[in-house]
């Protein structure tokens, strides 16, 4: 995790689920409250946060003219409208702007600015709300090597960060781990389905899924192998884990896999040429 030496001011641009996981993250870590702002346009939502020491207005411009690092997190469909009123003040004052809004180009959101921007997209995913997310992240060429810095340890303070050198990269990003979490979520339905069929109440295969996801995840990061040869250690030649794959293999799953993944990725390709006008 890389850590700031001097603590830059940060303004959040919505404060929704994201944005308060990354504040908590980085307030857990002992980033000071009074050095973060966040911008939402009804003050009754952000109440909580003031209560915490952060600083809150409902004015975006006010936050942008005075904070070193933006972070924008509102919804891909109005980021355009949010942005165009405050090309001006972003002009004078230069920050950082750090985007999570997924499909909206760094080229997209530097032009509503009005050009010459410091601009980092991230694709982070939902389970950086309990400080285990996996963001991808991308730095236009206005971007310093501080600044780079800077956006790295905002994003670290909700779990793994990686930086791609080509922009489009972060759809395959957006495939793996942006939209992954609901593959694993769909997976785990299906176990537990399947595990009341065969005679478990509902409360045992759920608790034995949702453990054995865990374990299965905890393994494969402690582990000095690939999950290949994880899977390939625990299934012996004519056991029953050996037939569970096979059937899974019968239908395909890599394939599906692949298809599914691939249909997500062009969906966050048609979203960056549909919002990014």
């Amino acid at each position: 995790m890389i850590t700031l030496k001097n603590y830059p001011t940060l303004a959040f641009i919505g404060a929704g689920n994201m944005a308060r996981a990354i504040i908590g993250g980085l307030i857990k870590q002992g980033y000071p409250a009074n050095k973060i702002w966040a911008s939402e346009p009804d003050l009754s939502r952000i109440q909580d946060l003031q209560t915490q020491g952060l600083n809150v207005t409902d004015s975006n411009i006010d936050v942008v003219s005075n904070a070193d690092v933006v972070v924008l997190a509102v919804k891909p469909q109005i980021l355009k409208a949010v942005l165009l009123p405050l090309s001006e003040a972003a002009q004078q004052s230069k920050p950082l702007f750090i985007s999570v809004a997924a499909g909206i180009t760094s080229s997209s959101i530097n032009r509503w600015l009005g050009g010459n921007q410091s601009v980092v997209r991230c694709m982070p995913n939902t389970p950086a709300l309990v400080g285990l997310g996996a963001s991808g992240l991308f730095a236009n060429s206005d971007v310093s090597d501080e600044q780079r810095n800077q956006a790295e340890a905002v994003m670290s303070a909700t779990g793994l960060t990686l930086w791609v050198e080509d922009e489009q990269q972060l759809h395959a990003i957006t495939a793996v781990s942006g939209s992954g979490p609901a593959y694993y979520f769909l997976f785990m339905e299906a176990m537990i389905s399947a595990g009341v069929q065969q005679g478990l109440t509902l409360d045992a295969a759920t608790q034995l899924t949702l453990q054995t996801a865990k374990g299965a995840a905890e393994m494969a990061l402690q582990s000095d192998v690939d999950p290949a040869e994880l899977r390939r250690r625990v299934t012996s030649p004519n056991g029953t884990t050996e037939q569970a794959i096979l059937a899974f293999q019968r239908h395909d799953l890599e394939g599906i896999v692949a298809d599914a993944m691939g249909a997500c990725a062009t969906r966050s390709i048609a979203m960056a040429e549909e919002l990014g006008k």
